[in-house]
């Protein structure tokens, strides 16, 4: 089972402060946490480290952050033969603010406009891949290529690009926010008609399967016509950064272990929980024992 993972790759720079920080102030932050990140960067690395053969495309940078990353990619099981090191950009780098008084994260990126992957062509065929919209050409060109093959999008920001992405995949996997802009509805967790509503509605644009991912309230989804939600695990939070990410690498690891998909869920579900009592994407990606262990608490 090989998979491909196309799309975002930074280097995420966290700084953890007591409480969030206001404007025109001067802040000292006593931790700094360094390592690579990126949607389906974060996935291929827990993919990788889970034990996959898998395969991520991309772009940065031929600088120091940039061989970082590589290197980052080899310790992770992650084959770096279609990621693409750049003499022209620098490598995106990401300053992540986190608030240790709830948890969440502020994210300050810097990308060049221009900065895409030069065209390339695949050596095998994938047997999943997974994109997040960020490399719109090549990942267009693959979906459609190998048509065969299992395809997921993670959909967490809402553009045109996006969208027309999602309606070449199997899973859309997308955030509360893509979601409500794509249907202009507001969603309400007491308010089943807005629920069902946007669920309905995404269905009839994307005709796909379509999983949207609520944070600490868990995932929404569909089983036998019926709308669900899957409630998340209560863990401590001490960072959501990269939860989404690490949620679509355990959702590939499942599907390609052809799990059900209220198995696939429930996995996905624990394992970003679990990533959340760590600093940083990638540095909390749980082991496979870990979400096995917490798994068995809740069959």
């Amino acid at each position: 089972m090989k998979i491909l993972c196309i799309g975002n790759c930074t280097y995420d720079i966290t700084f953890p402060v007591e409480s969030f920080i206001k404007e025109n102030t001067k802040n000292n932050a006593f931790t700094k946490i360094e390592c690579g990140g990126g949607s389906t960067a974060n996935a291929a690395a827990l993919l990788g480290s889970w034990g996959m053969s898998v395969y991520f495309a991309g772009i940065i940078g031929n600088d120091y952050y940039g061989k970082k990353i590589k290197d980052e990619f080899n310790k992770y099981g992650v084959n770096t033969k279609y990621l693409q090191m750049s003499n022209e950009f620098n490598t995106k780098i990401s300053n992540i603010i986190v608030n240790k008084e709830n948890a969440s994260r502020t994210i300050l990126s810097y990308k060049p406009s221009t900065m895409k992957m030069k065209d390339f062509d695949l050596e095998f065929e994938p047997d999943i891949i997974l994109i997040d919209g960020q490399e719109y050409d090549i990942s267009k060109k693959l979906l459609k290529k190998y048509s065969n093959a299992i395809s997921v999008i993670d959909a967490g920001i809402y553009n045109e690009k996006t969208i027309e992405l999602a309606s070449l995949t199997d899973f859309l996997i997308c955030s509360l926010d893509f979601a409500e802009k794509t249907t202009n509805i507001k969603f309400d967790l007491n308010n089943i008609q807005t629920i069902s509503s946007i669920y309905t509605k995404l269905k009839a644009i994307f005709n796909n399967k379509i999983i949207i991912t609520l944070g600490e309230n868990g995932t929404l989804y569909e089983k036998d016509k019926k709308i669900k939600i899957m409630k998340s695990i209560s863990v401590d939070s001490i960072d959501t950064t990269g939860a989404g990410d690490i949620f679509h690498g355990a959702f590939i690891y499942a599907v390609a272990n052809k799990m059900n998909l209220e198995s696939v869920i429930k996995l996905s579900n624990i394992t970003a929980a679990l990533s959340t009592k760590k600093y940083s994407g990638r540095l909390s990606i749980p082991t496979k024992e870990e979400v096995k262990e917490k798994l068995s608490e809740y069959r």
